[in-house]
């Protein structure tokens, strides 16, 4: 066991968390109240978070210092991961797939979404980042209201569920997994390349408790399977009221 984490009440417990729907609202900033839970937790136990996102859009939601607000944060599901502000070993979908096997897989989609017909369309259909792709069919340049109104379409009409299964038959041999998330988009990443990855770092540190907190804990959803891992002990939540709830009664704060 390192010593590193040796002021915590419990060093060898770690908490884990999503970003969107569990910590902050989706897409939105984290708030003040969830800031001081979380910064007396650390004086209990081992923090960090894990979402599919890149740093830079969790800086925004979470905060400029966010390296400094966590012991661990594990962006794109950890194939860019950081611990105690340190850079850990990444990772490339890129590197992974090769760029013919891509450009085929980009291409596909934006037929795809060439074809659906949505109450509206914008802009950033495929966004490209360091260990998968987000697709979206309304492209994330939407605004709020419309992301909104997109999210209700989607849960009637499982525009994205139709996506991924036309994926999943077009591309049986590229070793992919499609996860739904969020409001307006999907992941596409290797298998073994979801939020589980990001467990992969933390082998060696000994921790015998890692509590996941996340609002996408379904099957399909993009939280399942650390959700289930055998590593994690999971807890499904509503929104970040009900995350902060279930801190203070885990570690009486």
């Amino acid at each position: 066991m390192t010593t590193d984490w040796a002021d915590r009440e419990f060093p060898n417990t770690i908490c884990l968390f999503d970003v969107d729907g569990t910590l902050t609202p989706a897409r939105g900033v984290i708030d003040a109240s969830m800031r001081a839970t979380l910064e007396a937790l650390r004086k209990k136990c081992v923090v960090g978070f894990v979402g599919g996102s890149d740093l830079a859009k969790q800086m925004e939601q979470l905060g400029e210092n966010v390296k400094d607000m966590f012991d661990f944060c594990f962006s794109e599901n950890g194939l860019t991961a950081f611990r105690k502000g340190v850079e850990l070993p990444s990772n490339s979908f890129l590197q992974f797939l090769g760029e013919d096997r891509y450009a085929k897989l980009v291409n596909f989609c934006l037929r795809y979404i060439a074809d659906l017909e949505l109450p509206q369309k914008r802009g950033t259909f495929i966004e490209f980042r360091q260990g998968m792709v987000n697709v979206s069919p309304i492209g994330r340049n939407c605004s709020r209201e419309e992301r909104n109104n997109y999210e209700r379409f989607d849960l009637e009409h499982r525009v994205r569920e139709g996506f991924v299964a036309a994926l999943e038959k077009e591309f049986p041999d590229y070793g992919l997994k499609y996860s739904i998330g969020g409001q307006i988009s999907f992941d596409v990443f290797p298998v073994g390349w979801d939020k589980t990855y990001c467990l992969r770092h933390l082998e060696g540190e000994g921790f015998s408790t890692i509590h996941f907190f996340g609002d996408k804990a379904f099957k399909g959803g993009n939280d399942w399977e650390i959700y289930t891992h055998d590593a994690t002990t999971g807890h499904a939540v509503k929104n970040p009221q009900e995350t902060e709830a279930i801190i203070k009664d885990l570690f009486q704060i």
